[in-house]
């Protein structure tokens, strides 16, 4: 079983693994429900409402076709990551990997910061937890992998 895991020294690898397979499950998840999509595209919260316990919006700006869409931007940068984690050492796979995390980086934070049609809680901080640490640990583990 140890040989479909990567093979490569550290546990960035494994980071990458577990990031490409919780991808799959976002993409899945996407393409089956709307709910957990519409927890990270819910608007600002009003000042007078305590974080978590608003309900969703009704004018929520996620639809079937944008849910889907961000399926497959999902998926992938979860094929992308994937190879990662079993090519670290390639710096063209190590560089797209970083991409992936910036692209997702910038799409959440603009969508919060500047469109306002993110709201900060559980659906947008795990996405830029990942996306940030990713980031953090890719740039300074490159000469580690990289060689």
């Amino acid at each position: 079983m140890n040989q479909y895991f990567p093979q490569h020294d550290g546990l960035l690898p494994f980071w990458l693994l577990l990031t490409s397979a919780a991808s799959v499950g976002n993409t899945i998840q996407a393409f089956s429900t709307l709910k957990y999509t519409r927890r990270v595209y819910s608007g600002s919260y009003t000042p007078s409402t305590p974080a978590g316990s608003k309900p969703l919006p009704a004018t929520s700006p996620v639809s079937p076709l944008q849910a889907r869409t961000f399926g497959v931007w999902s998926l992938l940068s979860s094929v992308i990551r994937l190879y990662a984690a079993y090519y670290i050492d390639n710096p063209l796979i190590y560089q797209l990997t970083l991409c992936t995390y910036v692209i997702a980086w910038g799409h959440f934070m603009s969508e919060w910061l500047y469109f306002g049609t993110a709201a900060m809680g559980a659906g947008l901080a795990s996405p830029l937890v990942v996306a940030n640490g990713s980031l953090i640990w890719m740039l300074m583990q490159w000469g580690f992998y990289v060689q």
